[in-house]
């Protein structure tokens, strides 16, 4: 079967590129225990928003001290619903997410029992002694069950696998109790320290240095939810409400440059703009605006200075969300405002938006006229081999690999018509089959599967119905959930060496842009001339 995509790289690009890899498959685990449970955190949210005593429903007179947790009129104490989720529910389920994540649902229970030794052992939510506890007490359990595996008489094997987990979980408990907790809560401690000693300062808009440029390159829900959502619902327990959760999240940023594209921009980006800002500000897809990053890399100082502002903004007006905000859509931010920051919250996303639009603006209009030249030339590739060059990363194409294959393919084929051409075109008819054989299961991978995947596919599964198309799945995935029987996976350029690390039988192909990437009606056009040569 041909390759579609078979980028090569040097050992400084290699290295370079393994490092990044390296580093968003750490931060794509941490995000992994937090965002298949992001239901409930804005369960605890709504519950916090509507039945704490400062809550919404306290504005309206109505108070539920036992749902709230709250004492009572009578001076009972209740322990509510919204400590309880923080204290308990929250941290075991990301345990039990990250034991699975290591060792399925044998190390999901195990995680579980080893957090419930941490947790109790500390006086502060243990969100980052879950995200670190849970995997381990997988790990060790896998490790446990390799020592004796195969070695275990028949008929023993159900009573060996639940003692060895309980014996195992509780030993791990206690560790959890007396020796990680307090480790645990020292560093939350320090954590929280650093930030609020940062707020004070008036230094924590610096984050945004860190955080927009660690967002194009997709670590952008690894510090989100692996970094921010921990912190941010421990300062909700003390103060109802966090600014964390608005650093990463603010639309802000994102709209400035979709709006510069729009106005400024030239071709492609220009036309696909106005579309990806609905997405991006409505839709809470951040991972839209991306590519437009990564085509002009220095429209990354926008992105910095319009988060910079949204964060002082925030800081200013001491605003924050009850929960996270996720998706980053302006509406899930509004519906998680605290009642007492609408005000903030909304000046910090305009705040943000603007400041980010007009430099965006000067970089685009700085070399608009070079940017027409290559367009008007016919180089729409000039864009994204730029953004190569500066990454230091080849990307694979599709089409280039596509035009050298049926090349060679051409090749052959005439050298065989100067002797006989019904069997030139016999094999020209059969290489192309093999060129595009069993290709009827199309994953969209990115790294949590639900945004710019789902996009993507979106587009695609559009135009293979059009194309009257019938027998070709297109789904989206995590890159994580990648199972290895898929017969053509695509992910973004910075994805790609993910993606095929995670299943490397199938065949890759790396988009720039996965609402609009030309790539798209390649592939629809290798479907047809397999859907045509399956029929004859």
């Amino acid at each position: 079967m041909t390759t579609l995509s078979q980028p090569q790289a040097g050992d400084a690009t290699a290295t370079k590129g393994g490092a990044r890899v390296a580093v968003q498959r750490f931060g794509t685990f941490l995000s992994g225990m937090i965002m298949p449970n992001i239901a409930a955190f804005i369960a605890w949210g709504l519950i916090t928003a509507l039945f704490i005593k400062t809550g919404w429903l306290a504005g309206l007179g109505i108070l539920v001290p036992a749902i709230g947790g709250f004492p009572s009129d009578d001076g009972t104490a209740n322990i509510g619903l919204v400590g309880a989720m923080l204290t308990y529910l929250l941290p075991l389920l990301i345990a039990n997410t990250g034991g699975r994540m290591v060792y399925n649902t044998r190390g999901g229970v195990v995680a579980v029992i080893a957090t419930m030794g941490v947790i109790v052992g500390s006086s502060i939510p243990m969100f980052i002694g879950a995200m670190i506890m849970g995997p381990l007490a997988a790990y060790i359990m896998k490790q446990v069950d390799k020592l004796w595996a195969g070695k275990i008489k028949p008929g023993f094997e159900m009573l060996v696998d639940n003692f060895s987990a309980g014996i195992l979980g509780t030993i791990l408990a206690i560790a959890g109790f007396y020796l990680v907790a307090p480790i645990i809560s020292a560093l939350s401690n320090a954590l929280e320290a650093a930030v609020n000693w940062l707020i004070a300062l008036g230094l924590l808009p610096l984050a945004s240095i860190l955080v927009e440029p660690g967002k194009v390159l997709f670590l952008n829900n690894a510090i989100n939810h692996g970094v921010f959502t921990p912190l941010g619902a421990q300062q909700v327990q003390e103060t109802g409400k966090s600014v964390l959760f608005l650093i990463e999240a603010n639309p802000g940023p994102g709209l400035g440059i979709l709006l510069a594209f729009a106005i400024f921009g030239v071709g492609l980006a220009k036309s696909s703009a106005p579309g990806a800002i609905i997405i991006q500000f409505f839709g809470g897809i951040h991972e839209i605006y991306f590519p437009y990053v990564l085509m002009k890399p220095l429209t990354i100082i926008g992105a910095i200075l319009g988060g910079m502002t949204g964060v002082f903004i925030n800081v200013l007006f001491h605003t924050g969300l009850r929960a996270p905000a996720s998706p980053g859509s302006i509406f899930a931010i509004l519906f998680e405002t605290a009642p007492d920051s609408y005000v903030g919250v909304a000046l910090s996303v305009v705040g943000a938006a603007t400041v980010s639009f007009l430099v965006t603006a000067v970089i685009l209009r700085a070399s608009r006229k070079r940017d027409l030249a290559a367009e008007n030339a016919g180089d729409l590739s000039a864009a994204i081999a730029a953004t190569e060059a500066n990454k230091g990363k080849a990307s694979s194409v599709l089409g280039h690999l596509q035009a050298d294959g049926l090349a060679n393919e051409a090749a052959a084929v005439a050298d065989l018509t100067t002797r006989d051409p019904e069997s030139a075109e016999l094999v020209e008819r059969s290489q192309e089959a093999q060129s595009i054989e069993a290709v009827h299961n199309i994953v969209f991978a990115c790294d949590a599967g639900m945004g710019s995947s789902a996009m993507g596919a979106s587009v695609l599964r559009n135009k293979i119905k059009k194309a009257g198309i019938t027998d070709v799945t297109v789904v989206n995935k995590a890159i994580s959930n990648l199972v290895g029987d898929e017969d053509l996976v695509i992910t973004h350029q910075d994805l790609t060496a993910r993606a095929r690390q995670q299943s490397p039988s199938a065949e890759h192909v790396s988009v720039d842009n996965f609402m609009s990437s030309p790539k798209y009606d390649e592939i629809v056009g290798l479907l047809q001339r397999q859907h045509e040569t399956e029929k004859a």
